[in-house]
């Protein structure tokens, strides 16, 4: 299956105006808010073999929450086929956005790769969470990437590149990138907290189940007054 979605938001007089909001299952996009939307499956996956594709725009001064109604089960295909979710985000001058989506769950069997790009300009504000899910309950996981490059004005601000295999004996792995604020102090055994040299910092933690890591991240994801 082949599928995109693209939603473009504006400031309007203070107000954030969605001029863009279109999608095809299983990437359907849902006003839910003055300035939030919600991704709604409306069909199963990924699933091995898919292509799907994401564009977010958000203009100068908007502000624009992107959440999913539940998590994302990466399924294998019918004969082993890939499968492959393209993220492109701009986020103009003075615009920001909070991207917290519910988590993606590696099914056994799974070949799954989530390749994220993120443009900031100028004092553009970003907030960007990625839970990844070993399996579901019981099983052993698949096999999935998640490329994730953020980049403010052009240049390189933070790169991550995560496989399922990399995780160990622990089940969940939560990351929260955010350009502003203050940062917990000090990490956790299971947590790590790094100020980015060019601004913003990046928490990652593992744990037996998202219970836990989001004990560590939950308050990251808040944005600044």
């Amino acid at each position: 299956m082949k599928a995109a979605a693209r939603v473009v938001a504006e400031s309007d007089r203070g107000r954030t105006a969605l001029r863009v909001l279109k999608g095809e299952a299983p990437l359907l996009p849902r006003r839910t808010g003055p300035d939030e939307v919600h991704f709604v499956g409306g069909a199963a996956g990924p699933l091995g073999g898919d292509e799907l594709t994401m564009e977010i725009e958000v203009g100068p001064g908007a502000r624009l929450v992107v959440r999913t109604v539940a998590a994302s089960i990466a399924l294998p295909g019918r004969f082993g086929e890939p499968s492959l979710l393209s993220v492109s985000v701009s986020v103009a001058d003075g615009g920001r956005l909070l991207w917290l989506p519910e988590p993606l769950i590696a099914a056994a069997g799974c070949r799954h790769t989530t390749r994220s790009t993120v443009d900031l300009d100028g004092t553009a504000e970003l907030i960007w969470r990625e839970d990844l899910v070993c399996g579901r309950h019981g099983e052993a996981p698949g096999d999935v990437t998640l490329s994730t490059v953020l980049r403010r004005d052009g240049r390189p601000l933070y790169r991550s590149d995560v496989t399922t295999a990399a995780l160990g004996a622990a089940r969940v792995l939560s990351t929260v990138f955010r350009t502003g604020g203050t940062p917990p102090a000090q990490g956790t055994p299971t947590a790590a907290v790094m100020a980015l040299a060019k601004g913003g910092s990046v928490a990652t933690v593992l744990g037996r189940d998202l219970t836990e890591t989001r004990r560590f991240t939950d308050p990251l994801v808040t944005p600044p007054q």
